[in-house]
């Protein structure tokens, strides 16, 4: 499995269990994203911490996630990020549109400040 789905009080936890969001997971978590969003999930929180590796594909399935949350009044947060992801969100100035949380017990904390 490619990443682990939770549904939890007021949000969905997505916890990537790959190394590499790439073209080869990306396109799943695209499609996972769009389906909870269908469902009315619009707050969601996506960990990182196990992917050190990202590549435009993954990218842009992270704005996705965001566009999706935002568009439905919600909240979207991305945390975990190893080194080099963090260097590519940064580079490409997307640290200043999404929210970035170092790790998922900070994460959850914004997610539940953000959903009260």
């Amino acid at each position: 499995m490619d990443f682990q789905i939770d549904k939890l009080d007021g949000f969905t936890q997505i916890q990537m269990q790959k190394e590499k969001l790439d073209t080869h997971v990306a396109p799943s978590l695209k499609s996972e994203l769009v389906l909870l969003s269908g469902n009315g999930e619009k707050n969601i929180v996506l960990d990182l911490s196990k992917s050190s590796y990202c590549d435009s594909s993954g990218l842009s399935a992270i704005l996705v996630a965001n566009r999706l949350c935002k568009n439905a009044d919600g909240v979207f947060v991305l945390t975990g990020l190893q080194p080099a992801v963090e260097r590519l969100i940064s580079v490409s100035q997307l640290d200043s549109v999404l929210t970035i949380a170092p790790d998922i017990e900070n994460g959850i904390e914004i997610m539940r400040k953000a959903i009260d």
